[in-house]
């Protein structure tokens, strides 16, 4: 009994939340959507002249890279770090399932492909914060960057959240998935 309940305790939940966004937060949502894209090109970039050179290109390395282009463009700085990392954590994670399937030799049609650029009108806007990227006060979530979003509550949260995914779907709606231990 003690396992089922100590199991219980490490499952985390997911809440999914509709935002009311301002027309200056959606501006600010888009343009750190846009650094955000751009670190991933620039990472798909990285890797595949680390393939071609017979190199290794991984998070760490990516992370330090992204410390170096923060230092070269004011307009990347004026971002939040956090979300700017957390592409690159999904960035990594999308290459190692790639480079798994073709390790295990699955056919074609079952792999994952190796992580592709992102171009502004065919890919959605999703952004990742962790703990400290985000705050919850008076009812309102708080970005990293100085972005204020009113959430409308259709449930209370049973636990303070770890992590908060943003997404925008294709009719232009924001929402938050939050997932609490």
């Amino acid at each position: 009994m003690v396992t089922l309940e100590a199991a219980e305790e490490t499952r985390l939940a997911r809440y999914t939340y509709r935002l009311r966004v301002s027309s200056t937060a959606s501006a600010a949502l888009l343009s750190e959507w846009d650094r955000c894209r751009w670190v991933w090109n620039q990472c798909v970039a990285e890797s595949r002249a680390a393939h071609q050179a017979n190199d290794t290109c991984g998070p760490a390395r990516l992370d330090k890279m992204l410390t170096g282009w923060r230092g070269e463009h004011e307009w990347l700085r004026q971002g939040g770090s956090v979300p700017q990392q957390q592409i690159i954590r999904d960035f990594a994670k999308s290459r190692a399932k790639a480079l798994k399937d073709i390790k295990a030799k699955l056919p074609i049609r079952r792999r994952a492909g190796m992580p592709r650029f992102k171009r502004k009108n065919l890919s959605a806007p999703t952004l990742n914060y962790t703990r400290r990227g985000f705050r919850l006060k008076d009812g309102r979530l708080h970005l990293a960057g100085k972005i204020a979003l009113t959430v409308v509550w259709s449930r209370p949260l049973p636990a303070a959240p770890t992590s908060v995914r943003l997404y925008r779907d294709g009719l232009g709606h924001w929402y938050a998935v939050r997932r609490a231990a």
